[in-house]
């Protein structure tokens, strides 16, 4: 029996038809897929994006990101802390203009620079040694420092001026203070607050007597009896220690080492309300000079306080120098 096949070319074109549709059908899902491939290929690298810049950003904020090299890592707080720093600086020169305005002085103070790490080594000025003056304090009158700032002292204590305390204050004009307690006595509290606002409070003797006239234990009960009152009042035993009058031989200084005294500041310049006075040939300041004044008023000079500090910071200022604390170059 002959098997007849029904229209064979027919039957074949659609076999090609269907074939045709089938590989356009697996040709269309291949593309979809690739497609969809593609798109999770972009996704996955956009999140990788997203997340190293997040994670750059949280480096950058807690410091852990590697700078490139030669480069310096820069932290956020820090850089906001020297920023909130340099903004009280600058508001703190403002406020020192307007008190130098307030309190008559026709320049604003200059601020004095940082005081060196390594201090100098204090010696003796040459002429003002005693006998076995090496194993004893050293005697000087100027701070070894090539920086132009001079150091403000002032002595006894007669005159209590609030209005001094108030001055220095607002002016942030650092000075030193060599006390006798003759006069202290008459208003601890008032020495206190100038304590409180960063003074050091060091020794004039108890009774301001000419010590070369004492014998070495009468010296000894000036210089270790003031030694004593300022430590029960003030809480501190001072280390610096100035003679009367600037008088002194060695059982002074023998004394006051005794007593605990490291250092004798005398003074190359005295400043009073209306003038200045110098011990040098030149009449002039030098880098480190001491300057001496006293704690008086209009009793005793042509003038209050506050105008000694005006005389001193002009003349100071004028010259281009800077009051530093004496006590940060010793």
């Amino acid at each position: 029996m002959q098997l007849v096949r029904q229209n064979d070319k027919f039957s074949t074109r659609r076999k090609s038809r269907r074939w045709g549709r089938t590989r356009d059908r697996v040709s269309r899902a291949r593309g979809s897929a690739r497609s969809r491939a593609r798109g999770q290929v972009r996704a996955g690298v956009a999140v990788l994006a997203v997340a190293a810049i997040a994670s750059g950003c949280a480096s950058g904020a807690d410091g852990g990101a590697n700078p490139a090299p030669g480069q310096q890592r820069l932290n956020a707080p820090p850089a906001r802390a020297l920023d909130s720093y340099a903004q009280k600086l600058r508001v703190a020169e403002v406020a020192r203009a307007a008190a130098a305005k307030r309190w008559g002085l026709a320049k604003t103070p200059l601020t004095a620079p940082a005081a060196p790490a390594a201090k100098a080594k204090i010696t003796t000025r040459k002429g003002f040694e005693v006998k076995g003056q090496a194993s004893l304090p050293p005697v000087f009158t100027t701070i070894p420092t090539k920086k132009k700032v001079v150091f403000l002292t002032i002595d006894d204590g007669a005159e209590k001026d609030p209005a001094l305390l108030k001055m220095m204050g607002e002016l942030k004009i650092p000075y030193t203070a060599f006390l006798s307690d003759y006069l202290v006595k008459e208003d601890y509290g008032y020495f206190k607050k100038m304590q409180s606002r960063g003074v050091t409070l060091n020794n004039h003797t108890l009774n301001h007597r000419y010590l070369p006239g004492l014998s070495y234990e009468g010296q000894r009960r000036e210089i270790c009896g003031m030694q004593n009152i300022i430590h029960k009042r003030y809480g501190k035993r001072p280390e610096l220690f100035r003679p009367p009058y600037g008088n002194y031989n060695v059982d002074t200084l023998r004394a006051a080492k005794s007593c605990g005294i490291k250092a004798v500041p005398l003074w190359a310049s005295e400043a009073f309300a209306d003038h200045m006075e110098w011990r040098e040939w030149d009449r002039d300041l030098h880098p480190g000079d001491i300057i001496l004044t006293h704690f008086r008023g209009r009793e005793d000079w042509k003038g209050t306080m506050p105008d000694m500090i005006r005389k001193v910071m002009k003349t100071v200022t004028d010259k281009g120098y800077a009051v530093a604390r004496l006590e940060d170059y010793l």
